[in-house]
């Protein structure tokens, strides 16, 4: 029989755990079983709400809810953008392979077949080389691994 999984534990699996819930000062975070520290979306969000509703200064909210001011700006602009789900934190970086163009994937699997197959470390040199393309070594490993799973 698995144990039950917690709020906490789903809070943590999905990106949303507040990595430092002891820093909520409000009132309402401590005394009611509604508010959650932990939960960082909430906490974002009554933080814009005490900043634009309460007439406190958007540093004294953000001190407030354990946040930094620029924090509090830039959860600001995304529920300005995106509502309620700009709030919940987002993969950063590039969403995609996008160095690995078709002629570098190309070049990768000619210089595969045309023998043993280089280290990714040496393929990423020859890709600068030959092709004047930065690609790290992990994502040609990764390229690579996607077309076994092919």
């Amino acid at each position: 029989m698995t144990k039950p999984q917690t709020k906490t534990d789903l809070l943590h699996e999905l990106g949303t755990l507040n990595p430092h819930p002891q820093r909520v000062r409000a009132q309402w975070f401590e005394s009611s079983g509604f508010f959650d520290p932990n939960d960082l979306v909430q906490v974002k969000y009554e933080m814009l709400r005490h900043g634009c509703q309460e007439g406190v200064t958007k540093a004294e909210a953000a001190s407030l809810f354990g946040m930094s001011r620029p924090t509090f700006y830039l959860a600001e602009a995304a529920f300005a953008r995106d509502g309620i789900s700009g709030l919940l934190p987002r993969q950063r970086g590039s969403k995609s392979a996008h160095k690995l163009t078709p002629e570098v994937m190309a070049f990768i699997e000619q210089q595969h077949v045309n023998g043993t197959p280089l280290q990714a470390r040496m393929l990423s040199a020859l890709i600068q080389k030959q092709l004047g393309v930065t690609v790290h070594p992990r994502s040609i490993e990764r390229a690579i691994a996607r077309g076994k799973k092919r």
